[in-house]
């Protein structure tokens, strides 16, 4: 079968020869959640480099407002909680996966307790909220809604205090070694740059991708500016395989002021009784779904999104002003507010969806293991299944850390065969034949090009449009070579963003996070959709959905 990511193996030329050598058992690329989890459960046996392109603490974690989903009540079981994921996932979930991580999460959630994490209380017990999709109070904040803040300081104060754990900041990773071509190649580690050092070449027994998400390839994100889908892009030009790409997840409420970056606005502002307004000052979510405001992101989204489309305005409103305590309860948030003359207290505050969570990326086993061998994928990074079309509220934060400590304790495991021997591994790239283009313009017309060809609602004919459009960028950018990070980071976007708009394009049916208005109602709907750069590989049509991991979206 012709494939699609027909692109160079490497970003840069380069012989591992003649570079400095760093050799260790576990490699962690990610300072994350998932990441520092798993560092910390590898490094019992030793030499664990923690690989983090910025400053350690920048992170999607860092940034996380809302809280961590766990059933730690008796009032509440894990039986509903894996119910609630598969309900959100639209049938889509891999029903083992939920399994897994909704039954580990309270022990891997009491052990954060255990080392420091000061989960907010109300009098002797816990503070729970609810967020959307959940038909019951299980989600955790810590400082009300600095969660992830708090979670990302106890981890990293821990791998601290750990000698077999190395962290290497400012350092970017740009390939994956394998010591051939071939499908099926072992993965030995990673060729990085940092400023100060240059290129390196850093041995692994293990390697794990924890690198995050990719929601820079949109014109409107939550996320921070090193989201650009870098690992996504790594362990697809080393082999990997990819899984269900297409499915991208909007937050529905960031704040909307013309000019500065989307700042997200909690979902527990929503479960604490938010409402949204349109211009009129009517509830429109009220006549969408049943839980209103609470329903699934996916749909509260396009419920913005068509509220919008009909009245003509650039936003809606969220409504805070009759809910007390919300400078105790939201202290970031407010005070983000404030900065922009909003009182959340008295000020109906205008918001707009954008971009939030890639839903869809390395696809792995329940260990974490990728289709590459000594390649585990964890977190944002990854695709277990455990999201289906759509991930629930307050779900990833959980997944990082289940998923960190088993992938982490597979490395642990793992390094007892001894070191990785290095190969001789050459990289040529041939001279590019064709113009250069500002890389800037690139950037910001790719995220354009993605918000509004493959964003919230698509159509086959803007898919395939943009589809033309990164295959006339890439012409002339994906042959270059670069020697900086914003330029491997342009051609890291440009690849993910032509994977998830190509899966996109594949799909004909809406499902979850995927709303396409000209589907085709008589194909049957594909369970899943993977791809290598060897092959494209859609998962056969199945004639009859599986029971265990099909549930009806309300």
């Amino acid at each position: 079968m012709t494939t699609i990511f027909d692109d160079q193996r490497y970003l840069i030329p380069f012989r591992t020869g003649l570079l400095p050598q760093i050799f260790c058992n576990t490699l962690v690329l990610g300072s994350g959640i998932a990441g520092l989890r798993a560092a910390i459960a590898a490094a019992p046996a030793g030499d664990v480099i923690v690989c983090t392109k910025d400053r350690i603490d920048k992170t999607n974690t860092a940034w996380a407002q809302g809280g961590i989903a766990a059933v730690l009540r008796d009032d509440d079981s894990i039986d509903a909680h894996i119910q609630d994921t598969l309900v959100a996932g639209a049938g889509f979930c891999d029903q083992s996966a939920v399994e897994l991580v909704c039954n580990e999460g309270p022990k891997r959630v009491r052990e954060l307790i255990d080392w420091g994490v000061g989960f907010d209380q109300c009098g002797d017990e816990l503070c729970v909220g609810r967020e959307g999709g959940h038909n019951a109070a299980r989600i955790y904040h810590a400082g009300g809604d600095t969660t992830g803040r708090a979670i990302q300081d106890t981890l990293q104060k821990r791998v601290s205090m750990d000698d077999s754990v190395r962290v290497f900041d400012h350092c970017f990773v740009l390939d994956l070694l394998t010591p051939s071509d071939d499908e099926g190649a072992p993965v030995l580690g990673a060729i990085t740059w940092h400023a100060r050092f240059g290129l390196q070449v850093i041995w692994a027994r293990t390697t794990i991708i924890a690198s995050g998400g990719a929601g820079q390839v949109y014109r409107e994100t939550s996320n921070p500016r090193i989201a650009t889908g870098d690992g996504v892009a790594m362990a697809l030009r080393a082999g990997a395989k990819l899984a269900d790409m297409e499915f991208v997840q909007f937050h529905p409420t960031t704040l909307y002021v013309p000019g500065a970056p989307r700042a997200l606005i909690s979902e527990a502002m929503r479960g604490e009784g938010a409402h949204l307004l349109d211009d009129h000052g009517n509830r429109f979510m009220v006549g969408e779904h049943e839980l209103a405001e609470l329903a699934p992101r996916d749909i509260v989204s396009r419920a913005i999104v068509k509220q919008l489309a009909r009245s003509g305005a650039t936003h809606v409103w969220l409504d805070c002003t009759h809910i007390q305590g919300l400078k105790e309860r939201f202290p970031g948030i407010c005070a983000m507010l404030s900065s922009f003359g909003f009182d959340p207290s008295t000020d109906k505050i205008p918001v707009h969806p954008a971009a939030h969570y890639t839903i869809g990326g390395i696809e792995t086993d329940l260990s974490g293991q990728s289709s590459v061998p000594n390649l585990y994928a964890i977190g944002e990074a990854s695709c277990t299944g455990l999201h289906g079309a759509n991930r629930l509220a307050s779900n990833s934060l959980l997944e990082g850390l289940v998923m960190g400590a088993i992938a982490g304790e597979h490395a642990r495991e793992r390094a007892s065969e001894g070191p990785q021997t290095p190969v001789s591994i050459i990289s040529t790239i041939a001279p590019s034949t064709h113009a250069e283009l500002d890389l800037g313009d690139v950037r910001s017309s790719l995220r354009s090009t993605m918000w509004y060809n493959a964003g919230i609602v698509r159509t086959t004919t803007r898919l395939s449009d943009a589809l033309s459009m990164f295959d006339l960028w890439g012409r002339y950018t994906l042959d270059k070579v670069f020697e900086t990070p914003e330029g491997w980071e342009v051609q890291n976007m440009l690849l993910v963003a032509r994977l998830i708009t190509h899966a996109a394009h594949a799909r004909h049916r809406s499902v979850g996070t995927h709303w396409i208005l000209d589907e085709s109602p008589n194909t049957p709907q594909v369970p899943r959709q993977s791809w290598t750069r060897f092959h494209d590989h859609p998962t056969p049509i199945s004639s009859e959905p599986s029971p265990a991991t099909h549930v009806s979206n309300p």
